[in-house]
């Protein structure tokens, strides 16, 4: 029999961060394949990557491995950069759902939780950050029900604010968590018969790192990868903290709201969401 093909797109949290074994990291699509049987898998995630960078550099790949399944979770880093346009995110996304749909792969996505909120900053700096990830996870909530693909609700739970579940930086989640967006899809899949596997074990393989191991990553390695990703966006994020708190004194916030809904709406009308394609899964 033809082993079954998986391939995983996406950033640090499809590439594993959070999750170290041995010399690299592993993550939650990796814990996955186990409920396949037989499979091969590949993994194209890389760290930082936004959803440009999985339409120009790693749909090429995939679709070349001709994938049974392919999971495409991306979007957070898009809202960290200064250039963040929800109509260019909806559109690269309906580009690469519909690659793979179109070869009749099985498409996995997920909403992800708000990057500000995570990251417990202050109201006026969380507030555009959270409309941000509210507009990446309204496109991605819409295409994904447009092409049918197994969604699982990520920006909700009670493992948001489990300490247990994530990782130093708090915005990866650590083996924990890893194992719980595992478990997450596998139950959706099975609903689907698309898995007869064991789901994965919701507990960890390894001890959780020490406190002082923790400090010390977010002192070396951790720190240098938030900052990476936010160099272009703070002078821009500073910009809309003012906004908000000037919109705050006003009473008129709404409008902030409003403003993201109605760009939402646009984005996902310029691509026709109403009617789903024919080659749509």
């Amino acid at each position: 029999m033809t082993p079954l093909r998986f391939v995983a797109l996406g950033d640090s949290l499809t590439e594993g961060v959070g999750d170290p074994v041995g010399e690299g990291w592993r993550g939650w699509a990796a814990l996955l394949v186990g409920g396949f049987g037989d499979v091969e898998f590949t993994n194209l995630a890389v760290s930082g990557a936004r959803t440009c960078d999985v339409l120009d550099r790693q749909l090429p790949g995939a679709l070349a491995l001709r994938p049974d399944i392919a999971s495409v979770v991306i979007g957070v880093n898009d809202t960290l950069r200064c250039t963040f346009d929800i109509q260019s995110v909806a559109a690269r996304l309906d580009t690469v759902y519909a690659a793979f749909t179109g070869q009749g792969a099985v498409l996995l996505t997920a909403c992800l939780p708000d990057p500000g909120a995570m990251l417990g900053l202050p109201g006026p700096l969380a507030r555009p950050l959270a409309r941000r990830q509210w507009a990446v996870n309204a496109v991605v909530h819409a295409l994904s029900e447009r092409y049918g693909a197994v969604h699982l609700h990520a920006c909700e739970g009670a493992w948001l604010t489990d300490r247990a579940m994530w990782s130093a930086d708090r915005l990866h989640p650590g083996e924990r968590g890893h194992r719980q967006l595992a478990a997450r899809f596998h139950v959706l899949l099975a609903e689907r018969g698309l898995t007869t596997g064991a789901a994965p074990s919701p507990e960890p393989e390894f001890p959780a790192a020490t406190r002082s191991a923790n400090l010390w990553w977010l002192a070396t390695a951790g720190t240098g990868w938030v900052a990476r990703r936010c160099t272009d966006l703070l002078p821009q994020l500073l910009t809309l903290a003012v906004d908000e708190l000037r919109h705050r004194a006003r009473g008129t916030s709404a409008r902030l709201d409003l403003r993201t809904t109605a760009a939402v709406s646009a984005a996902l009308a310029a691509l026709s969401v109403g009617e789903r394609r024919p080659d749509a899964v």
